[in-house]
């Protein structure tokens, strides 16, 4: 499977760079042809410029041109999979000026056709999603949020993928009371769950 892995973290020593590591190993091992973007690390300009915004409906070639290889991995992927942290209820900023970037109309989506519709899926190539992801909060406290991070990516860009895109969410919750040993398990627990697929 063509699998795209997207990495978000500033700090190679972090636990996110241990889940990177591992998603990275787990998929290869399973004979995943692997692309993986580490945005941090390309320095990645996240900010969609004044010029950008106004290009973005009538001119997305524009802003595409400039991240073309984000563009061509994700038009390449059968699999894609995200590792970073949940930062104030959501992805970190360099993530979400990722997605502002490259899920371009035209590439991701294109608009709605009319007043009262949805987007028009794009990635309907992608068959399966993945997120590998921690945060400070404990799950209780995320549902009574509404879990708004999960929802993103799991409702919000899963529906512009193929119908049938196979969707796995992989947290761990509570990251500023967890022990090593909380750590290590979910570790195996994502090297487990990937070498099934």
């Amino acid at each position: 499977m063509r699998t795209l892995i997207v990495y978000c973290h500033p700090n190679p020593q972090s636990f996110s760079a241990a889940l990177y590591r591992t998603t990275q190993d787990a998929l290869r091992e399973r004979g995943h042809e692997l692309r993986c973007i580490d945005l941090y690390a390309e320095g990645f300009e996240p900010v969609l410029s004044l010029q950008e915004r106004l290009d973005y409906l009538p001119n997305p070639n524009a802003i595409e041109v400039k991240v073309q290889h984000h563009v061509d991995a994700l038009r390449w992927c059968e699999h894609i999979v995200f590792v970073f942290p949940v930062w104030f209820y959501g992805p970190p900023a360099m993530l979400k000026g990722w997605l502002e970037r490259v899920w371009l109309p035209g590439v991701a989506f294109l608009p709605p056709p009319q007043k009262g519709k949805t987007a028009v899926p794009g990635l309907q190539h992608i068959q399966r999603l993945t997120v590998i992801t921690h945060g400070g909060a404990p799950w209780w406290w995320l549902k009574i949020m509404g879990d708004p991070c999960k929802k993103l990516f799991t409702r919000g860009l899963r529906a512009i993928m193929a119908k049938s895109c196979a969707t796995t969410y992989l947290q761990l919750h509570n990251m500023n009371n967890v022990s090593r040993q909380d750590c290590e398990d979910f570790l195996r627990k994502v090297r487990h769950t990937l070498e099934k697929m």
